[in-house]
């Protein structure tokens, strides 16, 4: 028997006792499914007990997570959790953990995600239904933002920023394109990062999930593929959960690296936020809609200009090389945003004339 194997017939074993303790009925022999795993280490098995295991509050199914120590932080995760119900969002109910090992039982949300919603709306031209899912998942975040309890999150520091940023220069350029910089491209690139890091410390501070868009928001069981008024999505993966700025989930949400709005939707959805975020109290209302979009625009380059680093690493370090395939929406979101501000302009020519050319050389390389 594997490792990993060993790992699952261990937190089988674990699970029988927690749903036992949990629901009052003894499942027998766990035996659960393995799922499709994200970009992490993490791995979920679906456990559906028999009939005969079926106490009054016993779901239908439940989700088992094998998140070693090692790679994961799941005090993080629980944190989070804790902070994320208590402000109304939707997440899994954690039903046990042991921290030691990694394990846990949560709440089964199923296998619907928002991205393949959307993408229907989009293809069948369905603006309604657009809207609909954007509007929920924009009310959760606002509720997630406008909390007042305090917060243990950690804070979305200028190190953190900084680390995000030099993950572009370690992994995209150096180790995917073998780059050689120059002294003088150093100090472009450090010029660049410390603008970012500064516009986004500028803003206002609210929790922030840190990865909020279509793959980790679900439409649960009994919604039927859509979200109506009294059913928020059911929001998943915030174990990286932070106190930072406030547009750093709307851009994630929005300029989404997996699905691609025009311009004048972008800026429609943005705009209803940042009025029901003033209205709230989350942002003054001395923050005028231009700030709001600059800030947003800024904010939306330090996370696609990260995630080039992050895709280029999940392929090379952890041979996912499924993200590779995403890069294309990427760059292009960071040449289109960087054009409209002046002072990305010595960055976007850099970018456009060497590094961008490359990928996309060796992107064409890889193609079958």
């Amino acid at each position: 028997m594997d490792s990993a194997t060993a790992r699952q017939q261990q937190l089988q074993d674990w699970a029988r006792g927690v749903i036992q303790q949990q629901f009052g009925c003894d499942p027998g022999l766990v035996r659960a499914g393995a799922l499709g795993g994200d970009a992490s280490f993490r791995r979920y098995f679906r456990f559906v007990p028999d009939a005969g295991c079926r106490a009054e509050a016993m779901p239908a199914s439940l989700m088992l997570v094998d998140a070693p120590p090692a790679q994961e932080n799941n005090p993080a995760f629980l944190r989070a959790a804790e902070e994320f119900r208590n402000a109304g969002l939707c997440t899994p109910r954690i039903y046990g953990h042991d921290l030691e090992r990694g394990f846990m039982v949560q709440e089964d949300f199923g296998d619907q995600l928002v991205l393949p919603c959307l993408q229907e709306a989009q293809a069948q031209g369905d603006i309604a239904r657009v809207d609909n899912l954007y509007q929920h998942a924009m009310r959760s975040l606002l509720m997630l933002q406008g909390s007042a309890r305090p917060s243990l999150l950690p804070p979305y520091d200028q190190p953190m920023l900084h680390r995000e940023l030099t993950l572009f220069d370690d992994w995209f350029c150096e180790k995917m394109l073998a780059w050689q910089f120059s002294v003088a491209e150093r100090q472009l690139l450090a010029t660049t990062w410390q603008l970012l890091e500064a516009s986004a410390l500028a803003q206002p501070k609210v929790r922030v999930h840190r990865d909020y868009h279509s793959r980790n928001l679900m439409v649960r069981p009994g919604q039927h593929h859509q979200l109506d008024e009294h059913q928020a999505p059911g929001v998943i993966d915030f174990q990286d959960a932070v106190v930072g700025p406030v547009t750093y989930d709307l851009v994630s949400l929005l300029r989404d690296c997996y699905i691609v709005w025009p311009l004048a939707d972008v800026q429609r959805w943005a705009g209803a936020f940042h009025e029901q975020a003033q209205t709230r109290g989350i942002v003054p209302a001395t923050y005028a809609m231009a700030d709001f979009m600059r800030d947003f625009d800024l904010m939306g380059l330090q996370r696609h200009i990260k995630v080039l680093g992050i895709f280029c690493r999940l392929a090379l370090r952890d041979n996912k090389q499924r993200y590779l395939l995403d890069l294309p929406v990427v760059m292009d979101y960071v040449c289109q945003v960087a054009a409209r501000h002046p002072s990305m302009a010595p960055f976007l020519a850099w970018f456009q004339a060497g590094p961008m050319p490359g990928m996309q050389a060796r992107l064409a390389e890889l193609k079958p």
